[in-house]
């Protein structure tokens, strides 16, 4: 099931919304985002990667230029911004499912779609 949208989304991180889990919704995001570090610098792309299963946990983002890719520590990030357009909003899957089962119906016929005569055929 698909939820809403993350786009526009400016969480700050705090016990109940941790960073790992801001983390891992930037990862699944399909739009751009803007890594806001401690130091206030922002790096705005596409996070692609991320591992906290290391000592010290980090991301991967290549940059809306589409240079990198930089890796950035979790304990450099601040919060991340969700910015960037989400060009699958709106797509679900079920809207997916309703356009192909539509199409197939529509091609099932072959006699609706088919200007020969039966003869022709």
């Amino acid at each position: 099931m698909e939820g809403p949208s993350l786009e526009g989304w400016d969480p700050e991180p705090s016990d109940a919304l941790p960073l790992a889990e801001i983390v891992d919704r930037a990862f699944d995001y399909r739009g751009n985002t803007t890594v806001v570090k401690t130091d206030g610098t922002q790096i705005e792309g596409y996070l692609f990667n991320r591992d906290d299963n290391v000592a010290e946990p980090f991301v991967q983002i290549f940059d809306a230029n589409g240079d990198g890719p930089f890796s950035i520590r979790y304990s450099e990030i601040r919060t991340i911004r969700f910015t960037g357009k989400d060009p699958a909003a709106g797509n679900s899957f079920a809207a997916w499912l309703r356009r192909k089962a539509e199409t197939a119906g529509k091609v099932a016929d072959p006699a609706v779609h088919d200007d020969r005569t039966s003869a022709e055929r």
